[in-house]
Order: structure tokens, then sequence, then C-alpha cells
């Protein structure tokens, strides 16, 4: 499952406070049962427009990755949650809610992924989905996509 987050009206204070998102992506990923790789990778950012600014980080971790990037001056941040172990995403999204605050949030959550009995299949077809993505000629792609705004 992929949990995409768009998150408006956090405090500016919590959005470009670095230690904050280290601490999330540092203890995120035991909170829902998942397992980190590596570290978390935390960055500030600064872009040619002055409102282009923030923090942004990643943590991999073995069933994928979890990221954020936040916007102070805007008061918003997208998170995303990746992970092909299944996850509760309603409490997810209310723990993200609760570390940055935020009083409104567009949800996405989308299915990922294709079981397959043994690892050559799940090649075989992952490479055929890319081509078929790939593909102008392609039929447009089916399901697993839903939008909810909270």
């Amino acid at each position: 499952m992929h949990l995409a987050i768009d998150g408006h009206g956090a405090s500016p204070e919590r959005l470009k406070d670095t230690n904050l998102v280290y601490r999330f992506l540092d203890e995120y990923p035991d909170a829902i049962g998942m397992n980190k790789i590596i570290p978390p990778q935390v960055y500030t950012y600064h872009g040619k427009n002055p409102e282009d600014w923030g923090v942004s980080g990643f943590v991999i971790i073995a069933e994928s990755h979890i990221s954020v990037h936040t916007f102070p001056d805007r008061q918003y941040v997208n998170i995303d949650i990746f992970s092909c172990k299944d996850f509760d995403a309603a409490s997810s999204l209310e723990g993200v809610k609760a570390v940055f605050g935020l009083k409104e949030v567009k949800v996405w959550t989308m299915d990922r992924g294709i079981d397959y009995a043994t690892p050559r299949e799940g090649y075989n077809g992952m490479v055929r989905e890319r081509v078929k993505i790939r593909s102008a000629q392609s039929p447009p792609l089916e399901g697993g996509i839903e939008e909810e705004v909270i």
C-alpha cells in the first residue's frame, strides 16, 4: 500500500524543525511495524524562490520507504508511506496529523505491487507492467487509486 498525504495548516515552526522530521522518520517505522534499513536522511533545501524552501527527509525501510517534504512558508507538507507490508492507513494518518499538527489533509491510498508465486514471476510481471506504462498505445491503467479529502 502507498499512503500519500498532502497536509495543510501546520505550524511553520514544526515544518522547519529538522529534529522533528528526523525523529518522525526514525521512530515512525517501528510504530507501524516496519523495519528501518538505514538511519533517516534529513536535509534543508532553499530554492530559487524564497517560499520554495523546507525540510526533506526519507528513511529506507525493508518494506520500502517513508518520505517527508515540508514547505514552512506555505504551512504545507507532503508525506509518503509506501510499504509492501500491510499497515493501518487510518491510524497512520492520525499519527501523521498529530506529529505535524495538520488542520486539513488530502489523502490518497494506492494498492501497489503484484502478488506472484515466485520472485521470477514477480520480476517478469513488473517488467511487463513497466513496458505497458511506457507504451503510448497502452490503455489507461486500471483501479487501485482512491482519493479522499478530509
